[in-house]
């Protein structure tokens, strides 16, 4: 076996997948001098998707990994902060015929004496009284207010609150590819015409504006899998989660604010007939879609139904739409992104419906998982497999958590409603899961695992809580202790909103 240093990385495809990639690769090994050349090559004639628009908060810790100044990096991509996600009409109107929501944030406070104050608003039955995300979570009461997560002397990357962005996907891109190309990267704009493969590896590829051999090949193509399919059939590659996830299709529009109205610092996740409706705020503009079920919508209903969901008919189209674009997701996984030297990162690895805004994360989490797999110029197959493995293992967890929001449904007005609160039944042990969560907290003990899950017990318990569904604890309690949890959490929500900026103020300076 060839245990040499890897002298150089070839990576097909531009977008966020193939420059996070890029960047990252390119820190990890060329920090102080140059000892691997890695080249992207990008066609100029194969747009960036480009509507994915919100992050997770961990994402910040990547691009500040990475050196960017992260003022110049919200400039340039017209974002705003989020911190977090509000989710509407996923289950029935509630008893005053209102619609249900809850906020998922991306912070619960730790307060804890005798119960932990997530067990203690159990146990109090708090729910009759207030939203869970209001009784544990800051954020939730910063968003009320239009309250930023930063203050006047907040650090770059850093708030009273964790946070993550909207950004212009096309703009990020963009200002990726600028720093990579300052960091040393070779950009090439070429089309692909032809790979070369022996056996399970790559040994060039050809294009348009010359040939590219590489140690190890990266497959940044989006649902093509241009590479990766070249070197083990798809049919056979492929495991589809559309049982457990039906939503395969999307159509995204961009649309200006209506009058008087301002960038908000959270995504909202509305659900419709046959899906739901993200709506994405940036400084300019706002981004919306329709994720939804295509064997039950044609495009032209679901247009329809996104258009009516913003109150535009199709006289004001023309003049109300900025951009559209109509999608077709293929949900699920590689059962092996790594085959030979060629690694599928992004898209081409494997994709789970946007619905808590995971795609940037993936990438990152793919890009670092490589960095620590990456052993030579010919890697073990043991060390393929374990890359493999946990892969597998970290798209199976998404799923789990996204399946979590639909089955947890009271929903019965359309079939889709109907069939997604079985969904449970396609991830493994997630129904015993479930039942158990009636009768006892949700606890990290419940899904430790050795994969790089995204979501912990706090998130589950945003989601199962949020939606109603609350374990019947019988612990014996002190009220008074309990209210002293309580009476800590408003001087905590009090000291933060005296010292915050606001939304609107934060996004006014930093486009001074």
């Amino acid at each position: 076996m060839n245990n040499e240093q890897i002298n150089s990385i070839t990576i097909v495809g531009g977008g966020s997948s193939g420059w996070m990639t890029a960047l990252y690769l390119n820190r990890l090994y060329n920090h102080s001098e140059k000892s691997i050349e890695i080249t992207l090559i990008e066609s100029p004639e194969i747009p960036t998707v480009g509507v994915g628009e919100a992050t997770v908060h961990s994402v910040r810790h990547y691009f500040a990994a990475m050196g960017l100044d992260e003022k110049e990096l919200l400039k340039e991509t017209n974002a705003t902060l989020k911190t977090g996600i509000m989710f509407k009409n996923w289950m029935k109107p509630k008893s005053d015929g209102s619609t249900h929501e809850y906020f998922h944030s991306f912070e619960q406070q730790n307060i804890a004496r005798v119960l932990d104050i997530s067990s203690a608003w159990v146990v109090d039955n708090r729910h009759e009284q207030e939203r869970y995300d209001e009784a544990i979570s800051i954020s939730s009461h910063l968003i009320k207010k239009g309250l930023s997560p930063k203050n006047i002397n907040s650090r770059p990357y850093e708030g009273v609150v964790p946070y993550g962005y909207h950004l212009d996907a096309i703009k990020m891109a963009n200002f990726m590819a600028k720093k990579g190309v300052e960091a040393g990267v070779n950009h090439v704009k070429a089309m692909v015409n032809s790979i070369d493969v022996e056996g399970d590896n790559i040994t060039a590829v050809h294009t348009n504006n010359g040939s590219f051999s590489a140690d190890l090949f990266i497959d940044c193509t989006g649902f093509k899998g241009f590479l990766i399919n070249k070197v083990k059939a798809h049919q056979e590659n492929w495991q589809s989660f559309a049982e457990a996830l039906p939503c395969n299709k999307a159509v995204a529009i961009q649309i200006a604010y209506p009058e008087g109205e301002q960038p908000k610092p959270y995504t909202e996740a509305t659900a419709l007939s046959n899906g739901w409706v993200w709506q994405i705020d940036l400084v300019n503009r706002r981004g919306s879609g329709y994720v939804y079920d295509g064997n039950r919508l044609t495009e032209q209903q679901a247009e329809q139904e996104l258009l009516a969901f913003h109150g535009i008919d199709n006289s004001e189209e023309s003049n109300k739409v900025l951009r559209k674009v109509h999608l077709d997701m293929k949900i699920g996984c590689l059962k092996e992104p790594w085959v030979g030297n060629c690694v599928a990162i992004g898209l081409s690895g494997g994709f789970i419906e946007p619905l808590e805004s995971t795609g940037l994360h993936l990438i990152n989490a793919s890009a670092r998982l490589l960095g620590t797999h990456v052993t030579g110029k010919d890697t073990a197959q043991s060390v393929r497999d374990s890359f493999n493995k946990i892969m597998n293992g970290t798209y199976e967890d998404l799923k789990q958590f996204i399946v979590l929001h639909y089955c947890l449904t009271n929903r019965d007005d359309t079939p889709f409603w109907q069939d997604v609160a079985k969904t449970a039944q396609y991830c493994d042990g997630l129904e015993d899961k479930i039942a158990t969560w009636k009768y006892k907290i949700c606890e990290y003990m419940d899904l430790a695992g050795g994969y790089i899950t995204m979501f912990s017990d706090e998130n589950y318990r945003a989601v199962l809580y949020g939606m109603d569904h609350y374990p019947s604890l019988n612990i014996p309690c002190d009220p008074n202790e309990n209210e002293k949890i309580y009476q800590e959490f408003d001087k905590r929500v009090q000291q933060v909103t005296n010292i915050v900026m606001s939304h609107q103020d934060y996004l006014t300076n930093l486009h001074k």
